[in-house]
């Protein structure tokens, strides 16, 4: 059975950091391009950022550069996003997808509030 399964999110204040994981399982994950998308409250999904299947490349949106950096570790399959300056429009679920060709996977996501 294909997971993705994300975790990390919760609440923090203005300014602060937090580092969500996606562990995946069930197929190749080093075969994969993975990305981080967000959904706010009431708006439709944003892709953030996205990462080759070996690590080697990274882009981000320009809401996010500079501030949210993806990385991911093919051994222990899994996917981070590491988060820092956080805001309240960076309020949102969170969720990895992860894609080679036509095959897509999409994790449950993990809410991310940024509130004082």
């Amino acid at each position: 059975e294909v997971q993705l399964v994300e975790s990390g999110g919760g609440l923090v204040q203005p300014g602060g950091s937090l580092r969500l994981s996606c562990a995946a399982s069930g197929f190749r994950f080093g075969g994969f391009a993975m990305s981080w998308v967000r959904q706010a409250p009431g708006k439709g999904l944003e892709w953030i950022s996205r990462i080759s299947d070996d690590g080697a490349m990274t882009i981000y949106a320009d809401s996010v550069k500079g501030r949210f950096t993806i990385s991911r570790d093919n051994d222990k399959k899994t996917l981070y996003l590491q988060m820092t300056d956080l805001q309240p429009e960076d309020t949102a679920v969170y969720y990895c997808h992860g894609i080679r060709t036509t095959t897509a996977y999409w994790g449950q996501g993990t809410q991310v509030t940024v509130s004082s």
